[in-house]
């Protein structure tokens, strides 16, 4: 995904004006159920149910992070890109290490140059 590989993300596709207008009602109508669930779930909270308090604060939680998930849909150009490269832990290099061997043993045994280890 890289332009020439010098560790900068490739600019994304272009949205479509349909696509994008599919991903705002999409978000409106969720937004929406989620108004209206939270304003039952507070109704019946305040009825006497205790279990719809969780619920009361759910919704809003929910559609926070459907407003979330809608900017990184439309957005996916602002999504933050670690520019310096991770560092492996040695008990996984050495883990590593370990399966490459045993693959390149599969594969050597596969093609009839070696037999598996435990097998006579």
């Amino acid at each position: 995904m890289d332009d020439a590989g010098d560790g900068t993300p490739e600019a994304p596709p272009p949205r479509r004006p349909e696509s994008a207008w599919r991903t705002h009602l999409t978000l409106g109508l969720g937004l929406v159920l989620c108004a209206v669930a939270s304003w039952f779930e507070l109704h019946r909270a305040l009825g006497g149910n205790e279990l719809s308090w969780a619920y009361v604060f759910e919704w809003p939680l929910l559609g926070a992070f459907a407003v979330y998930m809608w900017w990184r849909v439309l957005h996916p150009e602002r999504r933050p890109r670690s520019s310096r490269p991770t560092a492996e832990a040695p008990e996984v290099a050495r883990m590593r290490e370990a399966w490459q061997e045993y693959q390149s043993t599969l594969h050597e045994a596969e093609s009839g140059r070696r037999e598996l280890p435990g097998e006579s």
